[in-house]
């Protein structure tokens, strides 16, 4: 459906600005005031300044970083000023934000290794020549003591503490460090220093975004300050915690070797699987309704479109060449790992949903549906290396293709439909 702009604003900015805000929140006044700004750069050809800034706590970006840098790029393609900020000065105290507890300290030379590999990465993503790149140590380590407490006078520490993570800690008598509380008034005067006017970031940083924004307006950018546009984090591979540098064994880096990346994706819950396709520009909300009633159609299998979505992103960081041959790896080292050659086969009807607990107890693999249940909800049960996780699945597959079921480590059979 297309909505119908306001008097004034031209068509062709209001699908810039619905295009640009697809899967996140546009903090204030939305869709309609991104495109008065969009049509208002193009007419006066001011770029807009797009800020996103990370901090390099850790040597690796990781895929839930790529969500914003993504629409960092889409700005970029618009012809807009993408300002990445490498918050090096930020990164000594390390962000609060969901935190319950006080970071460790980082050295300055872990920081600035750390910093120079985020460049190195950001540049698979965005158009880092074209990019004005930042560090905020520029601007942070050498203000003076009293421009530091002309920052700090700018906000209350009633509004500090406010904010959700600082409340739940000392809420349960867990310490805050002052240092900490100094975090978003340094990452919202990066704001002031660059003179954004959109900052980028994830649902975790809205208190900080947002601070830039009334940090803007105390120095003076009454009119028209930054508005924010934030992304939903990107669930790591248990499809429960957010993606993070916190919990590495759940966390997809840019820097893993393609059979890892490859393998981790692949490993990800089927229900999270619309998720990564929206937030990694790979689907819209239309095309993901089509996709879901292919899959209850049983025209589409979740494992097929993982190994695509698995291939072309291990192809986006490393190249078809890699994404090719991690994709055989994983055929080879889990499809085909540990089956005898000899197993029984049967024939299925094709295209057709076989509810997977009757299947299993119709081939005596389980003793009984409640059996089957178990079975499948302890983990012991794959299609072609693949646990199965739903107790109620049903398979569905094309006409000449095969699958082996595997239940536990010594029963097989080659499913032929």
């Amino acid at each position: 459906m297309t909505t119908t702009p306001p008097i004034g604003i031209n068509q062709i900015f209001l699908e810039q600005a619905q295009t640009l805000c697809r899967g996140g929140e546009l903090l204030p006044g939305g869709v309609m005031e991104l495109a008065r700004k969009l049509q208002k750069a193009a007419e006066t050809s001011t770029p807009l300044k797009v800020k996103l800034g990370l901090d390099p706590t850790r040597p690796d970006l990781h895929l839930g970083h790529t969500v914003v840098l993504r629409k960092l790029r889409a700005f970029q393609d618009l012809g807009h000023q993408a300002i990445l900020i490498i918050g090096d000065a930020t990164a000594m105290i390390g962000d609060p934000s969901g935190r319950s507890a006080t970071r460790p300290p980082l050295t300055d030379a872990e920081v600035q290794v750390n910093a120079q590999t985020y460049l190195d990465q950001a540049g698979k993503v965005i158009d880092v020549r074209k990019a004005n790149v930042v560090r905020n140590s520029e601007w942070l380590s050498g203000m003076k003591l009293e421009d530091f407490l002309k920052l700090a006078a700018k906000t209350t520490v009633a509004q500090i503490i406010a904010r959700e993570d600082f409340a739940n800690r000392l809420k349960e008598n867990r310490p805050i460090s002052l240092h900490e509380l100094f975090y978003p008034l340094m990452q919202g005067y990066d704001s002031v220093v660059v003179d954004a006017d959109i900052e980028l970031g994830g649902t975790d940083q809205r208190f900080n975004n947002l601070m830039g924004r009334e940090l803007q307006m105390a120095y003076g950018r009454d009119r028209d300050p930054q508005m924010v546009l934030l992304m939903p984090l990107l669930e790591g591979t248990d499809g429960k915690v957010k993606m993070s540098k916190s919990y590495p064994e759940h966390c997809i880096n840019l820097t893993d070797v393609p059979e890892d990346f490859y393998g981790k994706l692949m490993s990800i819950p089927d229900a999270l699987l619309p998720r990564y396709e929206l937030l990694l520009d790979l689907l819209n909300e239309q095309q993901l309704e089509e996709q879901a009633q292919q899959f209850k159609d049983g025209v589409l299998n979740p494992r097929d479109i993982k190994m695509y979505l698995a291939k072309h992103l291990v192809g986006q960081y490393h190249g078809p060449e890699l994404a090719a041959a991690a994709e055989q790896a994983f055929i080879t080292k889990f499809q085909k790992r540990d089956i005898p050659e000899d197993i029984p086969e049967l024939a299925l009807s094709a295209d057709t949903p076989h509810v997977l607990t009757a299947l299993l107890t119709d081939q005596q693999l389980a003793t009984s549906r409640n059996e089957a249940r178990r079975l499948i909800q302890g983990g012991g049960v794959k299609l072609d290396g693949e646990k199965i996780a739903d107790v109620d699945a049903q398979i569905t597959y094309a006409a000449g293709q095969s699958v082996v079921l595997q239940v536990g480590k010594r029963k097989f059979i080659r499913l032929k439909f």
